[in-house]
Parts: C-alpha cells; sequence; structure tokens
C-alpha cells in the first residue's frame, strides 16, 4: 500500500510538472505574447510635411518581418516599403484609412494585421472670427488664421468688396510672416463704400520659401451685402 501510494504521488507531481512546462511552452504562443504591431496610432500630417514612421512588431516573431499593405488607401504622395517604413509628403488633407499587414520568416509564417488612419489635416485654415457685415456706410469683420505646419510662412491676406458691376475695392491687407504653431491669429478688415450690394473675398496665401510651397484659402460671404448709406 505504501508503494503503491509513493507511486502515485511521483505520478501526480511528475503530471503537475508536465502540465507546467506545457502552460510555459503555450504561454509563447498565447494571445499575450502573440506578435503585435506597433505604434499603436500614427501622428497627424499636413499637406507637403515630411512623414516617416517606422512600424515594427512586439511580441514573438521570427525574423525577418515583411511589410505590406493589406487594404485601404494611403494618402497620396505616400509609401510603405517591405521594411515597414511608411515616409513621404501628403498631397491633400483628408483622413486615410488602411491596413498594414506584417508576416514573419517562420514556418508555417505568422501573419499580423492592423488597421490605421492618417489625418492630414490642412497645414493653413482660415476662418471667421466676426462674419463679414454692415455698419453705417462701412463694411468690416475680422478672420482667424492658423498655420499647423512646423514652417514659418510668408503670408498675404486680402480682403476685397466686389461691386454688382464687377469693381473690387480692396478692405483689408496685411503681408508678415507666419510662425509655425500659430494658432487663431486675428486678423480685421473694414472700409468705407459707396451705396451698394457687395461680395466680401478673403484669401490668404502662405508661402514656405525653403521648401517652395504655397498654401492657400479662400471665403466669401454666402450673400452680398448691402450698403445703403452713403461716405
Amino acid at each position: 500500500m505504501t508503494k503503491l501510494f509513493s507511486w502515485g504521488l511521483r505520478f501526480a507531481l511528475a503530471v503537475a510538472m508536465s502540465a507546467m512546462a506545457l502552460g510555459q511552452t503555450g504561454a509563447g504562443q498565447g494571445a499575450a505574447d502573440l506578435m503585435t504591431i506597433e505604434p499603436a496610432e500614427l501622428p497627424v500630417t499636413y499637406p507637403h510635411g515630411e512623414y516617416h514612421v517606422v512600424f515594427h512588431g512586439r511580441g514573438n516573431y521570427v525574423p525577418v518581418l515583411r511589410w505590406r499593405l493589406a487594404g485601404g488607401a494611403l494618402p497620396p504622395g505616400m509609401t510603405l516599403d517591405e521594411g515597414g517604413e511608411l515616409r513621404g509628403e501628403a498631397e491633400r488633407a483628408g483622413e486615410f484609412r488602411f491596413v498594414v499587414l506584417v508576416r514573419d520568416g517562420g514556418q508555417p509564417q505568422q501573419a499580423v494585421q492592423k488597421e490605421y488612419v492618417i489625418k492630414v489635416v490642412d497645414g493653413l485654415t482660415l476662418a471667421w472670427k466676426v462674419p463679414a457685415h454692415v455698419t453705417g456706410n462701412r463694411i468690416e469683420g475680422s478672420v482667424e488664421v492658423t498655420n499647423a505646419t512646423a514652417d514659418e510662412m510668408d503670408l498675404t491676406f486680402d480682403v476685397k468688396a466686389v461691386a454688382e458691376n464687377g469693381r473690387a475695392t480692396e478692405i483689408g491687407y496685411q503681408h508678415f510672416p507666419l510662425r509655425r504653431g500659430t494658432m487663431a491669429m486675428i486678423l480685421p478688415f473694414g472700409e468705407t463704400l459707396p451705396h451698394g450690394d457687395y461680395v466680401i473675398y478673403v484669401n490668404v496665401n502662405g508661402e514656405v520659401l525653403r521648401r517652395n510651397v504655397i498654401y492657400k484659402q479662400r471665403m466669401q460671404t454666402p450673400t452680398a451685402l448691402q450698403v445703403v448709406v452713403g461716405p
């Protein structure tokens, strides 16, 4: 009976140790250690901005990793190479969804994919601060200008009031360097005008001289503004 009990105890210990060993082996292939793709998210960019991100694997995998685009579309102007490097300059603003697929060098191969979004924001933005309006015999207002790029811009701000007969009157103009990262800079405009109906056109051009790039934005009033009182 004692020998039988001793043998049973040894058998139970052997089973337990075997289970632990299997558990350790399985842990290498469990959900916690399966290969994942990094980074978790991609940084925002802007048109003509230099962009470079390197994808890499994390977890258990067999080198060498091979990367490719498995679905969706990259921003025009960007490419993903087999080594996992995403680079280029987006040609236009927008939100772009795509799927990256990676395979390792194992036999059989391990394949993992991940969906990403790249947001390409406008490098130069223009918005009404105080919409153009009539005050007595004046049309006036203000706008907000933002430079979302990493470069200083040579900015030209121009506002014209165009009458029904096509005659254009300058009611706002500035030309100055707009520093990178400038947020919602307020630019006012206004001028006394003769009696008549006017559509207001606001134009901003931001030139990045070192990169030979020009960013443009334009707005206009949805309807004509009527000046009733003469100057």
